[in-house]
């Protein structure tokens, strides 16, 4: 039963791509949809985007078990500064800008904005390289789920999910992934309310209250306003998680291809509404699961967190829930996969390819879809890191060398290249290098992402001043 729903699944998501290819005739219409989404979709192509299976897997199952209760402050994060003022700061004025300055993609903004070719190249590297982490992190959140709910071996599910990415993908581009994500933010909140629901009904747990009462009785901190780990990791993971969406060209994609700015309205209270529901039902439940599980399920004879949520649902829940989340987290991750394949094959078509080769740039939009996926999927083949770390490696560096030049650039005339290239060099020295001298499985890279983002907030300003500010990039303001 459960294999048969999915299949019918997978059958609907390639006849939407199939749909969607008969009407995608240019590089415009593959990456951005032609410009001509409206309120509902571009809602649920941004919230399908952010929340994916490294948020209902990684997450929700590290974080949960770790923070307890605490967690929920991610959740008041992430709807109200990662949703509600992303849209009301960014959405308007990012559409009137890229419409104006014709910039498809983050480097071709910054090139624009700022007068630089350099900026663009530099852009275009930073996306293409580091979102294959992040890519390879959803590919692996998945595939745990594929292992534990329908037996799939996780390389079988991990090809599985590439070749399913890549087809549907390269048949319609964005307005497949955009009408994809229609019906996948659908099955999202459905999901999400069915799994609060059912956890709260189980005896285990025994309504909110007790819910309450009994992770005090596990360990009082689970149930206090900061959890065990205590206060600085959990302000990483908020601002990490809430601020770096402002900064993340998946995400900012979104802005470019709504229909007009009137539009944005509806999507920002779309967007919050979904962004909350998903994001409590997943933290939530994860700090449930020390009401099922005395300590995580162990592999190599090590407790591994990442697994909680694949058998909290393998081994508490029906079958016909089991298929449920499975859904869930399958469209959270396929939406997600194709915005990061898309913006990151971008980056090397419109940003880094000569001139001379436009004519054939569909076709190679489409070749390098196919190079990213296969990239991704190779790093998640090799296990090299848990989900969790994988994704803050390449939020904090991505989202820290973007921040600040695109949100300056959006709104301050007194930026420039040199305020652009210094504090995009900041963001990206502190997510790297972080990594590097903590090691890329160290529990305090969700903090060194919040800063990668945070820092080069200050460097912006200073180094714009220092160098005589924006006189040349002020008249596309």
């Amino acid at each position: 039963m459960k294999t048969a729903v999915l299949v019918l699944y997978v059958v609907g998501m390639l006849g939407l791509g199939y749909f969607a290819s008969r009407r995608t005739k240019s590089l415009g219409d593959f990456f951005l949809a032609g410009r001509n989404l409206g309120p509902w979709i571009s809602a649920f192509a941004y919230g399908t985007t952010y929340f994916s299976a490294v948020l209902f897997i990684g997450y929700a199952g590290r974080i949960g078990w770790g923070f307890g209760l605490s967690s929920l402050w991610i959740v008041v994060g992430n709807t109200i500064v990662g949703s509600f003022l992303a849209w009301l700061a960014l959405a308007r004025r990012t559409r009137r800008l890229t419409e104006r300055l014709n910039a498809m993609t983050m480097p071709e903004f910054l090139k624009a904005r700022y007068g630089s070719e350099l900026l663009r190249v530099l852009a275009a590297l930073i996306i293409f390289f580091f979102l294959v982490p992040y890519s390879a992190s959803v590919y692996m959140g998945l595939s745990y789920l594929f292992d534990a709910v329908l037996g799939i071996p996780y390389q079988y599910a991990l090809l599985f999910m590439a070749v399913l990415t890549g087809v549907y993908l390269l048949m319609g581009g964005y307005l497949a992934v955009s009408l994809t994500d229609a019906v996948q933010g659908m099955i999202m909140l459905f999901g999400s309310l069915f799994l609060v629901g059912s956890l709260l009904a189980r005896p285990e747990v025994g309504g909110l209250s007790q819910a309450i009462a009994r992770l005090s009785q596990v360990n009082p901190r689970l149930a206090s306003p900061v959890g065990p780990p205590g206060f600085w990791p959990l302000f990483g993971l908020v601002v990490l998680t809430s601020l770096g969406p402002w900064g993340l060209p998946q995400m900012v994609q979104k802005f470019y291809a709504i229909r007009s700015e009137k539009m944005v309205t509806t999507a920002t209270v779309v967007v919050t509404v979904f962004a909350f529901v998903c994001t409590f039902a997943a933290y939530f439940s994860g700090s449930l699961t020390h009401l099922f599980f005395k300590e995580p399920p162990l592999v190599n004879g090590k407790p591994e967190p990442d697994l909680l949520m694949p058998h909290l649902i393998a081994t508490t829940m029906p079958p016909s829930f089991a298929l449920i989340f499975l859904l869930l987290v399958f469209s959270a991750s396929m939406s997600t996969l194709s915005s990061l394949v898309l913006v990151s094959s971008s980056a090397v078509v419109i940003d880094l390819l000569p001139p001379a080769t436009r004519p054939r740039s569909l076709f190679f939009m489409r070749v390098l879809c196919a190079v990213f996926v296969a990239f991704s999927l190779f790093l998640a083949l090799s296990k090299i890191s848990f989900i969790v770390n994988l994704m803050s490696i390449s939020w904090g560096t991505v989202a820290g060398s973007f921040l600040a030049p695109y949100l300056y650039g959006l709104y301050w005339r007194g930026g420039n290249r040199w305020g652009a290239l210094a504090s995009m060099l900041s963001g990206l020295s502190v997510g790297l290098l972080g990594a590097i001298l903590f090691g890329f499985r160290s529990s305090v890279l969700p903090l060194l992402g919040s800063f990668a983002m945070l820092i080069p907030l200050g460097v912006f300003p200073v180094v714009s001043l220092v160098t005589g500010g924006g006189k040349d990039a002020s008249v596309h303001l």
